[in-house]
């Protein structure tokens, strides 16, 4: 097999992954500075709703950054969406970081009472972020036009 034969069969679109991947953390920094904020202005932030809502809005991001992989990526949309989902959490976790730097009562960042990142958290994201989007690579896969289908009528 010859270098192109083998480029062309690959089913993985670095370019589509690292755009939905740029998208998904578009969409997860201000979520997460947000979030920063709230806690720093509200006494009871770890028992207010706030926590879950923005704990869900960060997980459903990874959802168009796997649909937007998908999109650019015309073969295999899981795989490609779910490494835009990873690579979302992956790109991800030094700005949680550079947060966790600028605040002024930095709890722990992997160990200590309450720290920021927790061994199960980190593993449970790798998890959620793989499998939503893995959800938006099969939604946007989905919205494709079928190339059976010619300008959407059927002959009967």
């Amino acid at each position: 097999m010859t270098a192109p034969e083998l480029d062309s069969r690959a089913a993985v679109r670095w370019p589509a992954v690292i755009r939905g991947a740029l998208l998904g953390l578009a969409l997860i920094i201000p979520i997460t500075i947000v979030g920063a904020i709230l806690d720093r202005s509200m006494a009871n932030f770890d028992d207010s709703g706030w926590r879950v809502v923005l704990a869900l809005l960060i997980a459903l991001a990874f959802v168009p950054a796997g649909g937007y992989a998908a999109r650019l990526a015309r073969v295999a949309p899981l795989t490609n969406g779910a490494l835009a989902g990873v690579g979302t959490f992956v790109v991800w976790l030094p700005v949680r970081v550079l947060i966790w730097l600028t605040r002024d009562d930095r709890p722990g960042l992997v160990t200590g009472r309450d720290p920021v990142f927790r061994p199960g958290q980190l593993f449970g994201f790798l998890v959620i972020s793989t499998a939503l989007g893995m959800l938006g690579g099969y939604l946007a896969s989905r919205r494709r036009p079928r190339a059976d289908d010619s300008h959407g009528s059927s002959a009967g």
